[in-house]
């Protein structure tokens, strides 16, 4: 029965209109899917996208693994110029404090050899001088070794042991250097505040001056920092602190504080 329709069926598709229709539809229905010209190209064009789509894949994997690799050497480069930074820092404030070691020692030495009195008095007051003077250099070893707590004691033991010693303005100085030291800036901001007050006439007004600055910097009153750091350079200009006060305010422009 099923062969009888089929002929029927393409007896019918014989009739005259019809036969080129029947004719697609037996090659259609005959012809199996992948020997079929249209099928196949599909096929190919459907690889093709595959294949195009794999393309662009692989192309976003690796320019994401290239732009993190560009990250990563970044990332190093500024790790090594913040390592870089900070040990310039350390060695500016290595500087810094033998700079004034060395600067405190030559005006302790003037100052000694100012007050010195007549050789024929010597002999009377050596007990009560050498104490002066070892209690004093006992307190600064302990600054320069960053025993701050200790030099800090020592420094305010000397201040009230010693109220007629020569060196007062630098021990009141160096005591604001250790409170500074233990980032005590408030403590630290009387002390240098201190030597302006109380000793007009010290060789450590400069020094007093730059460290207020610093401090105010510290506790973030940079109009205050400013202020003590161009006083510092118009009545100090030629002396080393005027130029480190210039160095912090150039630094505090460049932050725009």
């Amino acid at each position: 029965m099923l062969l009888l329709s089929r002929i029927s069926a393409a007896g019918n598709l014989c009739k005259p209109g019809t036969w080129l229709l029947g004719a697609l539809i037996l090659s259609a229905c005959t012809t199996p899917p992948e020997q079929d010209p249209t099928y196949q190209k599909l096929v190919e064009v459907d690889g093709r996208v595959l294949r195009i789509e794999r393309v662009i894949n692989n192309q976003s994997l690796l320019e994401l693994a290239q732009k993190n690799d560009a990250l990563q050497n970044d990332l190093r480069t500024l790790r090594g110029q913040l390592e870089e930074l900070q040990n310039n820092v350390d060695k500016l404030r290595a500087q810094e404090r033998d700079l004034y070691a060395d600067l405190d020692k030559r005006v302790q030495t003037l100052e000694t050899a100012k007050a010195a009195p007549p050789v024929s008095v010597v002999a009377n007051n050596v007990p009560a001088q050498v104490a002066d003077t070892d209690a004093y250099q006992t307190a600064f070893n302990l600054l320069k070794e960053f025993k701050y707590t200790e030099a800090a004691s020592a420094f305010t033991q000397f201040l009230s042991n010693y109220p007629h010693s020569k060196l007062l303005d630098n021990a009141q100085y160096w005591l604001g250097e250790a409170h500074y030291g233990l980032k005590d800036f408030n403590q630290a901001q009387h002390d240098f505040q201190a030597v302006l007050d109380m000793y007009p006439d010290s060789a450590k007004l400069p020094d007093a001056l730059l460290k207020l600055g610093y401090t105010q910097y510290e506790l973030k009153n940079y109009k205050a920092a400013r202020a003590a750091l161009q006083q510092l350079i118009k009545q100090y200009s030629d002396s080393n602190s005027a130029r480190l006060a210039q160095q912090r305010l150039t630094k505090m422009t460049a932050e725009g504080r």
